[in-house]
């Protein structure tokens, strides 16, 4: 089940949905799609299946708090976990990722190995893993 898990990264940079793309892919999830803000990537979740989101936080017309606001208040995505990336470490940020339903956050850089265990945690902690 767990390789079948079709992940959406979101960001605005293409060169970092790329490589969270080909880290997902080393750590055995194939199935990933891409989206360049929150507005396509709630097209995308509400028109197709996914089972986890990574997204960033700093995006142009719709960042990563909105996006997961909206995902959380849609009955068909609410179940949905949300890893929060970003390149800012701010308490707030953690704080308010946490509060809004985010299922975890990690800070730009990071490696494959921090990426696999948040994923592998959050998996396990909503039972599809």
């Amino acid at each position: 089940m767990a390789n079948d898990l079709k992940f959406l990264v979101v960001d605005d940079f293409s060169t970092m949905r790329r490589i969270v793309r080909n880290l997902l892919k080393e750590i055995g999830y194939a199935e990933a799609d891409e989206a360049e803000d929150g507005v396509v990537a709630l097209h995308k979740l509400r028109n197709s299946t996914f089972h986890f989101v990574v997204s960033d936080i700093n995006m142009p017309n719709m960042n990563g708090f909105e996006l997961l606001n909206e995902i959380k208040k849609d009955e068909k995505l609410k179940h949905l976990p949300v890893l929060m990336v970003t390149a800012e470490a701010r308490k707030e940020d953690i704080v308010r990722a946490a509060q809004q339903g985010a299922a975890g956050y990690i800070v730009k850089p990071f490696t494959k190995a921090t990426l696999e265990d948040k994923v592998s945690l959050i998996l396990t902690k909503v039972g599809l893993k």
